[in-house]
């Protein structure tokens, strides 16, 4: 273990940035998020301690401070969405706020609907469509879309 604190006392730059290539690896097997932020952090460090004084204290205080900084405003400023829109397999969620048109006249609420080069079942929501109306996706449950008039 004397390796590596002889290590550390000469190449602290190295050391940080191992620890930071260390978190991105996790971060890019895992998908969480989160480890982004030490990552950064890490490297930030590495070049800071080019200037500053040789303390580990200094460093681990300085490394969960920037961690804590980064994290908070990379969530407050980071758009909400990102990474969290509907799955793009996902054929139903996707067609939600798109606009179809009625096959035939629906009968009690119900009939179909052609969307994206295919016909789906639907339930309208509020009024009836006639054929060949235009409706609007506004709900995908199931296997049925709900749509109203558009």
């Amino acid at each position: 273990m004397n390796w590596l604190v002889d290590f550390y006392g000469a190449y602290p730059l190295l050391v940080w940035l191992a620890i930071g290539a260390l978190f991105l690896a996790a971060e890019v097997s895992t998908g969480s998020g989160w480890l982004l932020w030490p990552a950064g952090a890490a490297a930030a460090l590495a070049v800071l301690t080019l200037v500053l004084p040789d303390s580990l204290m200094l460093e681990l205080g300085l490394f969960a401070a920037i961690t804590a900084v980064s994290a908070l405003l990379g969530r407050r400023f980071l758009p909400k969405g990102l990474g969290s829109g509907p799955d793009i397999n996902d054929n139903m969620a996707r067609l939600v706020g798109q606009y179809a048109v009625a096959v035939s006249r629906f009968d009690n609420g119900r009939g179909r609907v052609f969307i994206d080069g295919k016909e789906w079942a639907a339930v309208a929501d509020g009024a009836d469509p006639k054929a060949d109306q235009r409706v609007e996706v506004i709900a995908a449950e199931g296997a049925v879309l709900r749509v109203r008039v558009a």
